[in-house]
């Protein structure tokens, strides 16, 4: 069960000054943690901003469509300094004001607006949420950018974590986007034109103007293709693998008006969420809960019709199967992949306050994943 999750008020911080009286050092709120001894760490970490991990939010009381762009939720602009990243459902969120719209938010903040404004799922919300936040975010301040790095999540854990946000490559974001480049070209995460006329033309060929999920399987298979014959750093491996499957669902689940159920998604609205981060007017949100079930049956239809095992390029056109990454049928192993391999590497031995917020956010997110052994990569 677990593939069919896997498959899928704001705190400002002013410019933090730590001082340490034995050291007589100053530290900016961006500036990274690494270099400091144990004893130096264990004198610096308490002082951050430290917030406790919340408890997730529960499920939605009403599951039922709704108007979500509504007057309480305006489109704004952004103003100078408001972030923006690769997923275009965070983005429109932000932008309607579900979600702190200068683009930092916290996990709950995160799996509210996505239920609220979507009608997405607890269980694929609490999942894909904390799945993001524990390799993208900031464990001691609870925060998270949506887009590239800010000084807005905290001064940096110790190096080798990154806390670059959710354009932080290869250990949430990957390469095969639909509307966004391969980070090996520059920028993973801005609207690519070029790419969403190929995903215009595409839903023409094979959905009749609208984006479907038939349409769906051949244009993620197309950009499969393309990655591979472009990118020599091409990677598709867990958990990027189960990623790309599911965001090819999404905006069939998600960004089709809940008073349609027709899953056809018109390419006026795909431009508002993908390129504007607007939802359309008078849009109603999922007429219900669309969660891990929803999602892993559209990911079976996506996937059938051209099966691509994970693996990644030697060089240009040259696609080499990794069979010690996860596919399709194996979540537990992913789940494996991502805590001892993903997050071991970014925090290979936090100590304090550090430990104690990964290990409480590591629990949580073993318990959006079905039944699998645990695996307690700092200890219990």
């Amino acid at each position: 069960m677990i593939r069919r999750v896997f498959l899928q008020a704001m705190v400002l911080f002013s410019i933090i000054t730590l001082s340490l009286a034995a050291m007589a050092v100053a530290f900016p709120a961006h500036q990274s943690l690494a270099g400091l001894s144990r004893e130096e760490l264990e004198a610096v970490l308490p002082m951050l901003k430290h917030r406790s991990p919340e408890s997730p939010p529960g499920p939605l009381n009403d599951t039922s469509t709704k108007l979500v762009n509504d007057a309480a939720h305006p489109w704004k602009p952004l103003r100078r300094g408001d972030i923006r990243g690769p997923c275009p459902g965070l983005n429109t969120l932000a932008s309607h004001g579900y979600l702190p719209r200068n683009g930092i938010a916290s996990p709950a903040q995160i799996i509210n607006a996505i239920q609220e404004g979507f009608n997405m799922g607890n269980d694929i919300a609490t999942f894909l949420t904390f799945a993001a936040f524990i390799v993208d975010g900031n464990a001691i301040t609870n925060l998270m950018s949506i887009g590239g790095k800010s000084p807005l999540t905290g001064p940096d854990p110790p190096s080798p974590a990154i806390v670059g946000g959710l354009d932080t490559h290869a250990v949430f974001e990957g390469d095969a986007s639909m509307t966004r480049g391969d980070a090996f070209f520059g920028d993973n995460h801005s609207f690519n034109e070029t790419q969403f006329e190929e995903f215009s033309s595409f839903s023409q060929r094979f959905g009749a103007g609208k984006y479907n999920l038939t349409v769906a399987a051949e244009f993620r298979f197309q950009r499969i293709q393309e990655s591979i014959a472009t990118n020599p750093n091409f990677s598709f491996i867990s958990p990027r693998y189960f990623t790309a499957y599911a965001e090819a669902v999404f905006p069939v689940l998600y960004f089709v008006d809940g008073r349609v159920e027709d899953g056809q998604l018109d390419m006026d609205a795909a431009r508002s969420f993908f390129q504007h981060s607007r939802m359309p007017e008078g849009f109603f949100r999922a007429n219900r809960s669309m969660g891990s079930a929803e999602v892993g049956q559209g990911i079976d239809q996506v996937f059938a019709p051209h099966p691509i095992q994970p693996g990644k390029n030697q060089g240009v056109g040259n696609y080499v199967l990794d069979p010690a990454s996860a596919n399709l049928s194996d979540g537990c192993l992913a789940y494996t992949n991502f805590v001892n391999g993903t997050v071991r590497s970014l925090y290979p031995n936090p100590t304090g306050a550090l430990r104690t917020a990964l290990n409480t956010n590591l629990d949580i997110f073993f318990g959006t994943v079905g039944n699998c052994t645990q695996v307690f990569p700092f200890g219990q």
